[in-house]
């Protein structure tokens, strides 16, 4: 079977970053379905419900959908893996797994069911004539070849995020993750709770609200600028080592005050190995794992080789994202940056996964255009 993977599509953005609202954008993807494609993965993150109320991105998703469900037609299938901004597709089924008391331990890669009143089911409307499957946390594209969005390394990242320091307050709740053996349970345990909260506040939102994406942005540009700050910017970039030591003291790391993009690139990769090897995904037959959060395609030319290996001899393969971000992006020109949108990777019967650059023959000024 042939499969092409995308992740971090972030469709229904009130930041307006999602690419696919464009026509040309969403024509180069819609164009790789139609080259032998059998089955499409949508790898975490393909709706944006942390900015606003499920009825926007589901609004925005319909067209995508019904394109992509066209261009595969009845005999093929779209597999939606839910990640960090859409754990709430998912958490229906988590629940009623729930209900009747206490399940068996969350597997690899689950069949997720849903309910009428879900709004998977909408998605699936949306689909056809393709037939949608709901997976979690992760999928089996070849019995050596497993995807997941990613962000269950969050849990392990050295970098000072919003989503690290919230996985490790939740952490020091839940209890430290065991170092070898662990299973999908043990991130849930940390993790979910807080998707569950970022879910709820969205529903609440404003017409003005983008959740934490400004927040966010705004602090990397401070702390990683390039000198040229105001005063109390450059006050607050001298202290931030000192709140990096006092957030390790508290037990809610290891995190470094390095946030430099060199480090966001290396600590993320590194992150997944970590998750990767307590997992113990190669025992499982994992020869290759995919996925994305990080929003960095890899491994590149450049890369480390054996960073993009795990001890156990995983190789790591990182799908980017489908959004326009101007703090990485401005100035340069296609997949100069490894946070160029537009990679997806092919996965056919056998053979290691191959990265495409779809989105090659549009430079900047096409993707801002496709923003609106």
């Amino acid at each position: 079977m042939s499969t092409l993977v995308v992740s971090d599509l972030h469709l229904g953005s009130r930041a307006r970053a999602d690419l696919l609202r464009g026509a040309a954008v969403r024509e180069a993807l819609i164009a790789a379905l139609r080259d032998g494609i059998e089955r499409l993965v949508l790898l975490g993150d393909a709706l944006e419900l942390r900015q606003g109320p499920p009825r926007e991105a589901l609004a925005a998703a319909r067209g995508f959908l019904a394109a992509a469900g066209a261009a595969l037609g009845p005999d093929g299938e779209i597999v939606l893996v839910p990640g960090n901004h859409d754990h709430a597709l998912v958490a229906p089924w988590l629940e009623r797994r729930h209900r009747d008391g206490t399940p068996p331990p969350l597997g690899l890669a689950e069949t997720a069911t849903w309910a009428p009143s879900d709004a998977v089911d909408a998605l699936a409307e949306a689909a056809a004539p393709a037939r949608l499957t709901l997976a979690y946390p992760g999928v089996w594209l070849r019995d050596d070849v497993y995807a997941t969005h990613g962000h269950y390394l969050d849990r392990h990242i050295t970098v000072p995020t919003i989503e690290r320091l919230s996985a490790g307050a939740m952490g020091r709740i839940v209890g430290a993750l065991p170092e070898t053996g662990a299973v999908p349970d043990d991130y849930e345990r940390a993790l979910a709770p807080i998707y569950a909260w970022s879910s709820a506040l969205a529903q609440h939102a404003d017409d003005r609200t983008t959740g934490t994406h400004g927040v966010s942005v705004r602090a990397w540009r401070t702390l990683s600028g390039n000198g040229h700050r105001p005063l109390r910017r450059r006050a607050l970039v001298a202290l931030f080592p000192l709140t990096v030591a006092a957030v390790n003291r508290a037990g809610l790391g290891p995190v470094r005050a390095d946030v430099s993009g060199a480090e966001l690139s290396r600590a993320g990769v590194l992150a997944m190995g970590e998750a990767v090897e307590r997992l113990g995904l190669a025992a499982h037959g994992a020869r290759h794992v995919l996925f994305g959060h990080t929003h960095r395609v890899g491994p590149r030319p450049s890369d480390r080789e054996r960073e993009w290996t795990t001890a156990s001899g995983v190789r790591l393969h990182n799908s980017g994202c489908w959004v326009y971000e101007r703090q990485f992006l401005d100035g340069v020109g296609p997949y100069e940056s490894p946070y160029w949108p537009g990679t997806a990777i092919r996965v056919e019967a056998d053979g290691p996964p191959r990265a495409l650059r779809l989105l090659e023959r549009l430079g900047a000024a096409e993707l801002k255009r496709a923003l609106g």
